[in-house]
């Protein structure tokens, strides 16, 4: 962090600041391989072992194939791992590291610092999101989206929404490896009841309703019927409510009990 404290009495703007806390977390980033590993490997690998269970459902019933079921999932394992569990574990570990304590003394306002050190992991979620598109398009022969501004508007609201939660995550989180257990919950509830390994629409349609209100649903809602081009306006607006009702709760979360020192 020696290049954002030494800048830091020249640095007057908002962007400045961001910008150069930012590029600071990206060199720590680089130097951490674990943090690395779950951030870039575990999404692209995960989705392949969905392959032969995707072909054992009956998904052409309800107007998709392995493409518009696989491509989700994958986005949805980069949110999961590379953006949210990976920024729980940052999160643990500069305030372990009294880092997030330091930054405070300086120009920096609270919500620069959490946002400053996601973004380098957030950036990172677009490019894997991008190379994911262009990997199913070739190996599952996908179609081009039919409502492409769905798409981008789920994977930035997830970007923003897996953020937060990672940042209110790390309220609970009292250590590094302590957030292998602290991101279980949402990892888990979402990997099965999200849409994510088994597409909401062949769920029975009162469990379905029940599963399209936990939080990473409605970003694989958008982002599915960014491709398939079937989601009415209200439900893409349903969704994109669902996903900021979730965003707002965690940052009122975060702004009541984040801890900036480690805990005693």
């Amino acid at each position: 962090m020696s290049t954002l404290t030494g800048r830091q009495g020249a640095l007057t703007t908002p962007a400045g600041r961001l910008g150069a806390l930012a590029r600071a977390e990206l060199t720590l980033l680089g130097r951490s391989r674990a943090t690395l590993l779950m951030a870039l490997l575990v999404p692209l690998v995960l989705p392949f072992s969905l392959r032969s269970v995707v072909d054992g459902m009956d998904v052409e019933e309800v107007g998709l194939n392995a493409g518009l079921v696989l491509l989700p999932a994958a986005i949805g394992f980069a949110l999961l791992f590379g953006v949210y569990s990976a920024l729980v574990a940052v999160y643990a570990t500069r305030r372990e590291e009294l880092v997030l304590k330091r930054l405070r003394t300086g120009e920096l306002r609270d919500a620069e610092i959490l946002c400053g050190t996601a973004l380098p992991i957030a950036v990172t979620g677009v490019v894997q999101s991008l190379v994911l598109v262009a990997g199913s398009t070739v190996l599952l022969d996908l179609p081009a989206p039919r409502a492409p501004h769905l798409a981008v508007l789920g994977l930035l609201t997830g970007l923003v929404m897996c953020a937060a939660l990672a940042a209110a995550t790390a309220t609970v989180t009292r250590t590094v490896e302590s957030a292998q257990v602290t991101t279980l919950p949402f990892v888990l509830v979402s990997m099965i009841l999200s849409g994510v390994t088994v597409p909401l629409e062949l769920l029975p349609d009162r469990f379905a309703s029940v599963c399209e209100l936990l939080p990473l649903s409605p970003v694989i809602t958008l982002i599915r019927g960014g491709w398939t081009g079937t989601l009415s306006v209200y439900e893409a607006l349903g969704a994109l409510a669902t996903a900021l009702a979730w965003t707002v709760l965690a940052v009122f979360a975060v702004g009541r009990w984040f801890r900036w020192e480690p805990r005693s």
